[in-house]
């Protein structure tokens, strides 16, 4: 994620109650990629992004929200 991929992704952190920090692999580089960290501490910090994502998924589960589109349409490609 970048820099403001980041900023909203420690936003939904912070309102869903999800642990981490939302910091730049590389410290020297903020406009390089971006991760969720356990710690701020750059030392000791272990990369928990997919686990702060799985946990932001399983607070909105499927049997709420359903597996997908239940109506739709769907406009096949014009064959010109």
């Amino acid at each position: 994620m970048d820099a403001e991929q980041a900023r909203q992704v420690d936003a939904v952190l912070r309102q869903l109650g999800i642990p981490g920090v939302v910091a730049p692999e590389d410290l020297e580089n903020t406009a390089g990629p971006w991760r969720v960290y356990d710690t701020a501490d750059p030392a000791r910090r272990r990369d928990v992004t997919a686990d702060a994502l799985a946990s932001v998924a399983a607070m909105f589960p499927e049997e709420k929200t359903g597996p997908g589109p239940s109506r739709g349409f769907v406009i096949p490609p014009k064959d010109e």
